[in-house]
């Protein structure tokens, strides 16, 4: 038996990390942080332990990780749906309303991971988050910033404010309430991107629990674009 070339081996890793990746917020999801261990992951997965370490340091840059892929792949399936448009305004509604989506559907994974940047280590750049910090520049540039270098940062912060306001355990804050603050701030029609049902309990008129799994395909012909 011959073995195998560079390309299939390197298809089997990326497969792996994909799955490890899918593992990490299916299960930060479920049962916490602190409650969810590597070999949990890996077991999740269908890996090694041991390829675990191989392609993360630890568990909070495994996590962190996870979340920033699903984070920027929820942004940008929300900024390229259709219609597509290059309206600056839209796309700040869309970006706002996935980020805040994500805490509205999401909210035990998301308030573990606004936990784990405010621990000793903070933040942990990775591919993922750099992907995300694009994304979010490129709204902010579309949007008629002059100085993205100093608006980008302003919006994350206010993003991660919301974020953490709508997940504080005990006085969480209203999904629409803070929808309508960033809204006035960034002076954006309430019926851009995907406003919130009134009839509902702060969903949205297109809310979609669908599986995070399309964010974490392991088939090259399923992998979202």
């Amino acid at each position: 038996m011959s073995p195998r070339s560079a390309l299939v081996n390197e298809e089997l890793r990326r497969r792996s990390k994909e799955r490890l990746l899918h593992a990490a917020v299916e299960l930060v999801d479920e049962r916490g942080y602190e409650a969810t261990t590597l070999g949990d992951i890996a077991d999740r997965a269908g890996s090694a332990r041991g390829l675990v370490s191989y392609y993360f340091p630890g568990k909070r840059q495994l996590v962190q990780s996870a979340v920033h892929r699903l984070m920027h792949r929820t942004l940008e399936e929300a900024l390229e749906r259709e219609p597509r448009t290059d309206d600056g305004g839209e796309r700040m509604a869309r970006a706002i309303d996935a980020i805040l989506g994500l805490a509205r559907d999401r909210p035990v994974l998301m308030r573990q991971h606004m936990a784990g940047l405010l621990q000793a280590e903070g933040f942990l750049p990775c591919p993922e988050q750099r992907r995300l910090a694009e994304l979010l520049s490129d709204t902010v540039a579309r949007h008629g910033s002059r100085d993205v270098e100093s608006d980008y940062p302003m919006l994350r912060a206010l993003l991660m404010g919301a974020v953490y306001a709508a997940v504080m355990p005990g006085a969480p804050m209203s999904v629409p309430m803070l929808r309508a603050e960033l809204f006035k701030r960034y002076r954006l029609d309430w019926e851009m991107g995907v406003p919130p049902d009134p009839g509902g309990t702060g969903g949205t008129k297109e809310r979609d629990r669908t599986d995070m799994a399309r964010f974490f395909a392991t088939d090259p012909e399923t992998q979202s674009k």
